[in-house]
Formats: structure tokens, C-alpha cells, sequence
């Protein structure tokens, strides 16, 4: 049976619906929801720590309701891992390096299906039917997958968008490239009827930079015709800030200067847009997909660095923005930094039509230290679809591991489960994790930097309506209406 949405979600056969259903009522009758551990009150056992109270080095620690199901392990250690992006059966990895399709039909034993070479950091990826896009953010000597760096003072150096067709899996084509001012370190993919849309985010000009000038207060759009994807192309650069943005230091310390977005998620179901732009977090609507228009702005220039990411709630009244202080490289998920900085900002969108307004609530941030060696800062996540009014999401902390939490109270957000590594290093900082840890049909996918795709069961009465939303795609970027 599908839903009224057949290209993004459906549900489970009536049959396996009722199954669920009764075993929910099975868990429900078992004891009163207080039976049931709390948010905040799941720990490890003892004996899962180290005598220094942290996991020790590359030990797996978990909390009761998550199960390890395996890892697909690197097969290149020295490269980077970055986001994912999933459709049917395949799970798509991006690496700074190229990127990689497995097979997760069976989750418990995910197959690669085969790896793409074609460096050009950071290869963030997402798909659409046919298509894949890769971001190139670092110079090229040209738009090939035999490219080699290149200083970005050169004219010739090339950074944008690569299309590949994946129309057979083991044999991906690069079909196409477009050029985009800045690079493009994300992109974010925006569904129409005969054409695709990306959000291309890229930042930090230089007048330096013969293809990376100053201003850069918007962000690229790139046209993809879905039949002649061949003639994607660049067809605006709309202008979201104005005034310049944030200025970052000196006037306000320790804030980045807003010169761009670094990534963009779009809500197409609401026409609704959050862009987590350096210094500030903005809300634009997106329904003339060319002319995305800015509806609010906002700041924190106490708390937040680097306006990282975004992620709406299902209800899309709720934004969870993020701040990655120390740029994902830094240890600050210990008692120094504090729960407040390199956390989560949760914002309620209160008010209507153009009258919206971003009101924030609270911070979240795992609450478990980790040690000096680990780089750790809230990262990439995606909503586990549950549903009922509740917001539940999945994070990606780098070596603070994967984090599950509630924020259907705004003010008071709770961790739910966690999954993580002990630092891979004791000795120096060092940099590793999980980059992205997404939820997708019924399991979560963790792309760790270093040691490879992750894949975890998730176990609990309050996750448990998600098992029964299937989806045949997902770009997390480009997030589905659920229900």
C-alpha cells in the first residue's frame, strides 16, 4: 500500500502493520511507560569503560537498546568518509576519494557494489533516479576523475558539480560537469517535475581566487534537466544576504564571518528552506526553486561558531540547527567546552506566511565526555520518522559516536541511545568517527571516517512506529514528508 507521496514513502504491507501494531501493544502491556528507561538514564555497564571512565582505545560501547550489526570495513584507512545518500537496496558513500555502492539489502551483511575513484574532497553525494551528484570543494587541475590538485590562484583550476549515471550500478558514467563559484563543498538536491534543482553551498572567497571572488553572500543554483542532464548548468546565484551577514570577529569573537552557506535543507513538501550559513541560520522559502527568498535570519554569536547544518522536524514548526566548533577536527565534547558550544540549537518556527520567525529553545549536546583525543562536534543526522507529534533524530558526532535523541520537548531535549568507539588514538589528536549517521528503513547507516560503513539496529518503544515507514529514497538534505 503507498501513501499519496509514491516517490518518497511508503508503508509496509496492512499485514506487517498489524504485526507491529501488536507488538507495540505487547510492549505497551509489559509495564507503564516509566518501566521503560528513560531518556538520560541509559549508561553502559561498568566494565565497557577503561580505568580513566572512557572507553578505551577503538573499544565498541553501546547503550542497551542499539545492536551492532557490522561494519563494512575501508578499504583505504588513509582516506576520508563522508555523507551518504540512499535509493532501494543501495546505500551511496561518499569518500574523498571517489565514492562507493553497497548493497544493503540484507542490513546484517551490506555487499559493495563497486568504488568510484574520483578525488576531489569532500564529495558530498546525494541521487535522483538515474543521477548521481558529487560536490568537488577543493582546487582541480580540471573537472576529470584523473584530476590533481591545483592552487586555486591558477585560473584553470576547476571545483563544482559531477554527474554520474548510475543506471548500472557496477558501472557508474560521468556524464557532466558544472562549474561552480567557491567549489562546492555541499549541495543540497531540490525535486521538480522536468528538472532537478541543487542548492550549491560553498564559501570563503578571496580576491586571490580568480573563480572565488568577494562578496559571496548567496549561493549557486544549478539547472538539471531530468532527460539531458547533459545540459545542467549554473542559472543563478541569488543573493541571501545582503548586508553581507555576520561579520564574525572582532566584532563578534570567535564566530565565523558569514561568506556563503555550508549547507542547505529543504523541506519541498512546505516550500520551506534551512540554511545553516557560516554566522548565521536562515528560513527561506523555496517556492519559485530559481528565487529562493529569506523569510528570517538569525544569530548566536555567544554559543555558535559555525552554523553547520539544519534539519526540520516532521511537523515543520522546529528546526535543529548545528554548530561545528573547531571545524570537526577540535575536541570539544569535554568538561572545558561545555554542554552549550559545538552543540545543537533547537529553534521553533512560530508565526505564519512571511510573519515566521525562528525562536530558539535550547542546546543539545551528548552527555558523555570524551577523551582529548578525540575529534567530537555535533555533525550530520536525520529524523528517525516516528511519527505521533514526536521529534526523534540520529546525530553523527564524529569520535563522540552516533547519538538518538527526543526533542518533542524543545526545551528540553534527551538522549535516547548512543553508539560509539574509543578513541583511536591515546597519544595525539587525531581525526575520525562517524561523519554522517542517517536512519533509513529501518536501520541506522553510520559512515565512519576511518573504519567504514556502520550499520545499527535500534530497539525501543519510542523509535518503534519508524520501522513501519518504507522509503524508496533519501537524500537527507532533501527531507520527505514522513506521514
Amino acid at each position: 500500500m503507498r501513501t499519496s507521496h509514491p516517490h518518497r514513502v511508503r508503508r509496509r504491507s496492512l499485514g506487517v502493520a498489524a504485526a507491529a501494531a501488536g507488538l507495540l501493544t505487547t510492549l505497551l502491556a509489559a509495564g507503564p511507560a516509566a518501566a521503560t528507561p528513560d531518556p538520560g538514564d541509559l549508561q553502559i555497564a561498568p566494565s565497557a569503560r577503561s580505568a580513566t571512565g572512557l572507553p578505551g582505545q577503538d573499544q565498541i560501547v553501546h547503550s542497551p537498546n542499539v545492536t551492532h550489526l557490522t561494519t563494512v570495513p575501508s578499504p583505504d584507512p588513509g582516506r576520508i568518509n563522508t555523507d551518504l545518500a540512499f535509493q532501494g537496496r543501495y546505500a551511496y558513500a561518499g569518500n574523498y576519494n571517489g565514492f562507493t555502492i553497497y548493497d544493503i539489502a540484507d542490513p546484517k551483511a551490506p555487499k559493495t557494489v563497486t568504488t568510484v575513484l574520483c578525488p576531489g574532497g569532500q564529495n558530498d553525494i546525494s541521487v535522483s533516479g538515474d543521477l548521481l551528484f558529487l560536490s568537488t570543494d577543493s582546487s582541480r587541475s580540471d573537472d576529470s576523475c584523473n584530476s590533481v590538485s591545483q592552487p586555486a590562484t591558477e585560473k584553470s583550476s576547476w571545483e563544482g558539480i559531477k554527474i554520474f549515471d548510475i543506471k548500472d550500478k557496477k558501472n557508474p558514467k560521468y556524464i557532466k560537469s558544472v562549474e561552480t563559484a567557491c567549489g562546492s563543498h555541499t549541495h543540497t538536491l531540490v525535486p521538480g517535475g522536468r528538472d532537478i534543482y541543487l542548492y550549491v553551498s560553498s564559501y570563503s572567497p578571496n580576491v586571490a581566487y580568480p573563480d572565488c571572488q568577494p562578496p559571496h553572500d548567496g549561493i549557486s543554483v544549478v539547472k538539471v534537466p531530468r532527460k539531458a542532464p547533459e545540459q545542467a548548468a549554473v542559472v543563478g546565484f541569488p543573493v541571501l544576504f545582503p548586508d553581507g551577514g555576520n561579520p564574525g570577529a572582532p566584532t563578534n569573537p570567535g564566530v565565523s564571518k558569514t561568506t556563503g552557506c555550508h549547507d542547505i535543507t529543504v523541506l519541498p513538501s512546505k516550500n520551506l528552506a534551512a540554511g545553516a550559513c557560516m554566522g548565521d541560520g536562515i528560513l527561506f522559502d523555496i517556492s519559485r526553486p530559481e528565487q529562493p527568498r529569506v523569510i528570517d535570519r538569525v544569530q548566536d554569536n555567544v554559543n555558535f561558531s559555525f552554523w553547520h547544518s539544519a534539519t526540520f522536524n516532521e511537523r515543520a514548526d522546529k528546526v535543529v540547527f548545528t554548530d561545528e566548533l573547531g571545524g570537526g577536527g577540535g575536541a570539544t565534547c569535554n568538561e572545558a567546552t561545555g554542554p552549550h558550544r559545538g552543540a545543537d540549537g533547537i529553534y521553533e518556527i512560530q508565526g505564519r506566511g512571511d510573519q515566521r520567525k525562528l525562536v530558539f529553545r535550547s542546546y543539545y549536546k551528548i552527555p558523555r565526555h570524551q577523551a582529548d583525543t578525540e575529534n567530537c562536534v555535533a555533525h550530520n543526522g536525520s529524523l528517525v520518522p516516528v511519527g505521533g507529534g514526536r521529534d526523534i533524530m540520529v546525530q553523527a558526532w564524529y569520535q563522540g559516536g552516533v547519538s538518538v535523541w527526543d526533542f518533542t520537548d524543545s526545551a528540553r531535549p534527551k538522549e535516547i541511545a548512543y553508539f560509539e568507539r574509543g578513541p583511536l588514538t591515546t597519544d595525539a589528536l587525531s581525526l575520525g568517527g562517524s561523519w554522517s549517521a542517517y536512519y533509513y528503513n529501518g536501520h541506522i547507516y553510520s559512515n565512519d571516517i576511518v573504519k567504514g560503513l556502520d550499520v545499527l539496529r535500534l530497539d525501543d518503544w519510542r523509535t518503534e512506529p519508524a520501522r513501519w515507514v518504507w522509503l524508496d529514497r533519501l537524500n537527507v538534505q532533501s527531507q520527505p514528508e514522513y506521514h
